[in-house]
C-alpha cells in the first residue's frame, strides 16, 4: 500500500470536499459528497455523540443511498450545517425523489467547540450558511489544519484541526480518511513532540520525527484542553472512503474497523466525553474488494490523518492552546 497522489480523501476518484470557516467564531463546517448518491453507514464508539439522520445509514433501513456527509464545529448547533448543504442540494435539483418532491439526504455530525475563546454571541444560527459555503467551496484539493470543521478542534495538549490521508491498495482500489480531530486525549506523547501515530506515517506527513522511544507512554493523562475549559468539550469525528464496491453492511463494518485508526493516535480514545463517530462510504466505482483489508487501510488513514489534523493546525488570536508547529519549530 501506498499513500494516493494527494494523500487526502479526495484520491478516491468522484469524491469532493468543501470547507467554510469563521475566524471570529473560531468554528467551521466541512462537506464529503459525490455527483451521485453514494451507499454509506456509520458506526459510533464514542460516549456522547451528537448527530443527524443517522439512523439512515443502518444496514436495515430502507435507504439505499445518501447525497453527502456533513462534519461540524458547533455542538447541537453545528447540525444545522447539514441543512445548509440540503439547501444547497436542492437547489441543485439533487436529492431522492417522492412523487414530485426533492429531498437531499445528509447525515452530519458536531464536534463541540463551543468554549474554545471564539466569539460564540450570534443572534442567528451560522451554521446553516457555513454549510452552504462549504457545499459551494466543494472540491478535490482542500486544505488541513485549522480550517472547515476542525477550526476550533483542540486536543488534550495541543490545537486540533482537519485532517486526511490515503492509501492506494494493491488491487488498485483506493481508501481515504477525513477527519476533525478533537478529543479528550493526547495526540502526542508527554512532550509534545512525538505522535502516537507515528509508527504509520507515510512520506513525512507529519514531520517525520518517529516513534518516541520512551516506554510506559499512557501512564500520564495531563490535559491542557480540562484546565483551559472543560473536560466535556470533545469528540473526533471522522469519514472513511473507498471506491472499491461494498454494500451498506460492509460500509458498516469498515466504519467499525476505522475506530481502531481512533485508537492508535489518541490516548485515551473513546472516552465517555467523547462524541467518536466514524462514517464510511463508497462510491463503488471499483470491483468488490477485500472488507477485512478495507477496513484495516481506513484505520491506518484516519491514525495518520489525526496526526495530520494537530500537525498542520496554525495560531489565531485567542486560541486557547499552543499549535504542534510553534513548540516545535
Amino acid at each position: 500500500m501506498i499513500a494516493g497522489p494527494k494523500n487526502l480523501i479526495t484520491d478516491v476518484p468522484g469524491l469532493l470536499v468543501g470547507n467554510a470557516q469563521d475566524d471570529t467564531l473560531k468554528s467551521g463546517a466541512t462537506v464529503v459528497l459525490t455527483e451521485k448518491p453514494f451507499t454509506a453507514s456509520v458506526h459510533v464508539m464514542g460516549g456522547a455523540p451528537g448527530a443527524r439522520e443517522t439512523d439512515l445509514l443502518a444496514p436495515d433501513k430502507s435507504v439505499a443511498a445518501v447525497d453527502a456527509l456533513v462534519l461540524s464545529g458547533g455542538s447541537a448547533y453545528g447540525l444545522d450545517a447539514c441543512s445548509g448543504v440540503v439547501d444547497g442540494l436542492r437547489a441543485a435539483g439533487r436529492g431522492f425523489q417522492v412523487g414530485t418532491a426533492t429531498i437531499p439526504l445528509v447525515p452530519g455530525a458536531i464536534l463541540f467547540d463551543l468554549l474554545n475563546g471564539g466569539d460564540k454571541g450570534w443572534d442567528e444560527n451560522p451554521y446553516r450558511a457555513l454549510g452552504r459555503q462549504a457545499f459551494d467551496d466543494a472540491g478535490d484539493t482542500f486544505s488541513l489544519g485549522t480550517n472547515g470543521a476542525g477550526t476550533g478542534a483542540m486536543s488534550a495538549m495541543l490545537k486540533g484541526g482537519l485532517g486526511s490521508a490515503s492509501l492506494v491498495l494493491p488491487d488498485g482500489s483506493t481508501v481515504g480518511a477525513l477527519v476533525a480531530a478533537n478529543p479528550v486525549g493526547a495526540v502526542t506523547t508527554p512532550g509534545d513532540k512525538h505522535f502516537y501515530a507515528a509508527p504509520f506515517e507515510l512520506n513525512a506527513e507529519f514531520g517525520g520525527i518517529g516513534p518516541d522511544p520512551a516506554s510506559g507512554l499512557g501512564m500520564s493523562l495531563e490535559s491542557r484542553k480540562t484546565v483551559a475549559m472543560t473536560q466535556r468539550a470533545n469528540t473526533t469525528i471522522a469519514i472513511v472512503a473507498t471506491n472499491a464496491t461494498l454494500t451498506k453492511a460492509e460500509c458498516q463494518r469498515v466504519a467499525v474497523a476505522a475506530h481502531d485508526g481512533i485508537g492508535r493516535a489518541t490516548v485515551p480514545a473513546h472516552t465517555p466525553m467523547d462524541g467518536d463517530l466514524v462514517f464510511a462510504m463508497t462510491t463503488n466505482g471499483k470491483p468488490a474488494g477485500d472488507v477485512s483489508l478495507i477496513g484495516h487501510a481506513a484505520s491506518l488513514c484516519l491514525a495518520r490523518a489525526i496526526a495530520r489534523a494537530i500537525y498542520e493546525a496554525t495560531p489565531k488570536p485567542d486560541d486557547l492552546l499552543p499549535c504542534w508547529r510553534t513548540l516545535n519549530a
